[in-house]
């Protein structure tokens, strides 16, 4: 299953390739997400810094956990996520931050499999809504981090 949401927000690139970076956050902001942890940091030189994470997931009666490789480009501000292992047959999901008028256009890219019928019964039926929620976390964060989008400056193009 494959999804892409674009949004253009009123705060700065970096501003949201900071946000969506500090992984070790999300539990304060992304109510399903219950844990997370992070090990293995790796500095690639030249802004890339790359670690493996695992989330601890709760959505209903679902409690899994999932590992990631997660690759941060502060160069290109890009964020690409990779599994390591969890309920799934395979996921990646990419983050784009890109210099737009209104300040940012943030492009989240989506694609996984779950690994039984089960849990992608489940949670396929949901999954627009909630790719839709998660950015919605990832926006009011900003707001709470850096002001409503009115109070920021993006940077000119």
């Amino acid at each position: 299953m494959r999804h892409v949401v674009v949004r253009h927000l009123a705060y700065t690139p970096q501003q949201l390739f900071d946000l969506v970076g500090d992984v070790e956050r999300y539990p304060q902001f992304v109510p399903w997400v219950t844990a997370m942890r992070t090990w293995n940091r790796r500095d690639l030189g030249e802004g890339v810094v790359e670690m493996d994470t695992e989330a601890q997931v709760k959505f209903a009666i679902i409690r899994e956990r999932f590992a990631t490789r997660d690759r941060f480009d502060s160069n290109a501000l890009v964020i690409d996520v990779k599994l390591l292992s969890g309920p799934f047959r395979h996921l990646r999901n990419r983050w784009r931050f890109t210099p737009h008028p209104k300040g940012v256009e943030l492009s989240f890219e989506i694609d996984f499999e779950f690994g039984t019928r089960l849990l992608h019964g489940l949670l396929s039926a949901n999954f627009e809504r909630a790719v839709s929620k998660l950015i919605g976390c990832f926006e009011r964060r900003a707001h709470d981090l850096y002001g409503p989008p009115a109070q920021t400056s993006p940077h000119p193009i």
